[in-house]
């Protein structure tokens, strides 16, 4: 049996990762943990702390969001006491996981980021992932942190039409 329930809430977290092959958000992380009622927001983000530290996930801030994905130690952990969850809970996580697949694959492979240039201006670096395969990245250069924000914010409604567009232009 497992010591406690921070450990229960990491190999919950590890075991939702495993599941699907993109990064997930703090926020789908917290959705789920925190629908089901398993613990507080502090504790949630206090048990991610240490499994970062402890290397068992990496982390990636993008655009107000961080993103984890499991590293092989957490791989190894998971493999090792991955019987200590329960089947019910197994059940919640892979019906959550159906249930909210296309949003979240939708919101860990569409991204856009920003940050300030040495010439002062904004850098906005916009990309699209299928998987690990990186379909467009494109980075572009505007005056204000305003103009670098709507173009991140269009990036996520118009990224498909704008890779479409770009492809027809150059084919």
């Amino acid at each position: 049996m497992i010591e406690s329930t921070y450990s229960l809430y990491k190999l919950i977290i590890l075991y939702m990762l495993k599941k699907v092959s993109f990064p997930l958000t703090n926020a789908q992380i917290s959705d789920f943990i925190l629908g089901q009622e398993y613990t507080s927001y502090f504790h949630l983000q206090e048990v991610l702390s240490e499994m970062h530290e402890s290397g068992l996930i990496q982390t990636e801030s993008i655009h107000n969001a961080t993103y984890y994905r499991m590293t092989d130690s957490g791989r190894q952990t998971l493999e090792f006491f991955e019987k200590e969850i329960s089947s019910e809970i197994r059940q919640d996580i892979q019906r959550y996981l159906t249930d909210h697949s296309y949003e979240m694959r939708n919101e860990s492979s569409i991204l856009a980021d920003y940050y300030r240039t040495a010439g002062q201006d904004y850098a906005v670096h916009c990309r699209v992932k299928e998987g690990n395969t990186v379909l467009i990245d494109l980075t572009i250069t505007v005056p204000t942190e305003g103009a670098a924000q709507t173009l991140c914010d269009n990036w996520k409604k118009k990224s498909q039409e704008t890779y479409a567009a770009i492809m027809k232009l150059l084919m």
